[in-house]
């Protein structure tokens, strides 16, 4: 890391632009292991790089594995947001919710309606539906909504609540909360609520504590009665949702194809495992110990990443589902990042077999070329 600063540091002050290898973090994929070396003052990050090419979308791609490739700005963003200086950011988050007057005209909506809805009006009633509410609002925490950053968030949320109404066919099996609904579980007028969170026990540390390594898929789909608060607190729900809990399980456990095939997906586990690292790299002061004060990468005048339209609204999504007699229309989201929780004592591996203390050991710097921040 801050080597590759260095070598941004010499280009900026000869007037050159970051090269592509330096937006696309060499072709990382993921991060896998976190490294401090206190001789060399080197803190590594090491995990699977290919070739890439950026699609027509402006996402950089994998020549071999087709897997999302990590970008210098959205890391920028996450070290940002655990300085050297010592500030932290306790969630970051993303919500995209109907507005209290959009409530109330759904409400008077479904009132109008009342027990009389027949599968001819299903046009008309989503229409309504989509009237009442009007545009939803999207609410950004912790992090600049400037950013690449917030975007990857808010498009990541939306998809995902899309598949979970039927709206949008995912490329891979996953069992939607529309297909699963019963009327009697579900209050005519209750909105759905599910949440991307990491997969908190996801950090195994060595016993010097000089290397990290991120293990599992990292990212899971919850539902609102297992969100945890930042206060550690969760949220209150009276019922059981069955096809709700179908629904993030499937997700879940497909995310890594899904991650393939939706590049937005795999994007979203990238910030996740950014975020972590940089959190780790904070909480046990690789900062300190390699004499890093992160100066250019934190400088927002030679390295700008607030450079994004912000979004604010989005349009509300409906769909009409007749299960026998009984007209649903789930709406339904959130991305929930609180990244030290991953760091909490009783959730953290210990590295048993000594491995990752032997990969550690295997980094050499002894052959690196003057200039040079990546290496196989």
């Amino acid at each position: 890391l801050n080597r590759l600063e260095e070598a941004i540091a010499e280009r900026l002050a000869n007037g050159e632009q970051v090269t592509e290898d330096m937006k696309f973090m060499a072709g990382m994929t993921r991060i896998q292991h976190v490294f401090l070396y206190p001789e060399t003052g080197d803190i590594v990050l090491a995990g699977p790089a290919e070739g890439y090419a950026v699609d027509p979308l402006g996402r950089p791609i994998g020549f071999v594995t087709g897997h999302s490739v990590m970008e210098l700005q959205d890391l920028i963003v996450a070290l940002r947001s655990f300085p050297p200086t010592g500030e932290r950011v306790k969630v970051i988050s993303v919500s995209i919710d109907p507005t209290q007057e959009g409530l109330q005209r759904m409400q008077q909506f479904l009132a109008g309606i009342g027990g009389r809805a027949l599968p001819r009006d299903t046009a008309r009633i989503v229409n309504g539906l989509q009237q009442s509410l009007g545009l939803q609002t999207v609410t950004i925490g912790g992090i600049s909504p400037k950013t690449h950053f917030a975007q990857i968030l808010v498009e990541a949320d939306y998809r995902m609540k899309l598949i979970g109404i039927g709206l949008e066919k995912p490329p891979v099996k996953i069992i939607s909360y529309a297909s699963r609904a019963n009327p009697r579980d579900v209050a005519r007028n209750a909105l759905q609520r599910w949440y991307f969170t990491p997969n908190y026990e996801c950090v195994r540390v060595s016993d010097d504590e000089l290397a990290m390594e991120l293990v599992g898929d990292g990212v899971k789909l919850i539902g609102a009665d297992e969100l945890v608060r930042a206060d550690g607190g969760r949220v209150a729900t009276q019922r059981v949702d069955r096809a709700g809990k179908a629904f993030v399980r499937s997700f879940t456990a497909q995310y890594p194809q899904l991650a393939h095939k939706s590049p937005v997906y795999g994007q979203l586990r990238n910030l996740i495992d950014m975020t972590i690292a940089a959190a780790f790299i904070q909480q046990q002061d690789y900062y300190g110990q390699a004499g890093w004060d992160m100066k250019v990468l934190a400088d927002e005048k030679q390295l700008p990443v607030n450079i994004y339209i912000t979004p604010n609204k989005v349009e509300t999504a409906v769909n009409a589902i007749w299960k026998g007699t009984t007209l649903m229309t789930p709406i339904g989201g959130g991305v929930n990042i609180q990244p030290t929780m991953a760091l909490a004592t009783e959730r953290l591996l210990a590295d048993e077999d000594g491995n990752l203390k032997k990969v550690h050991q295997q980094v050499k710097f002894s052959e690196l070329a003057e200039g040079q921040w990546w290496w196989d």
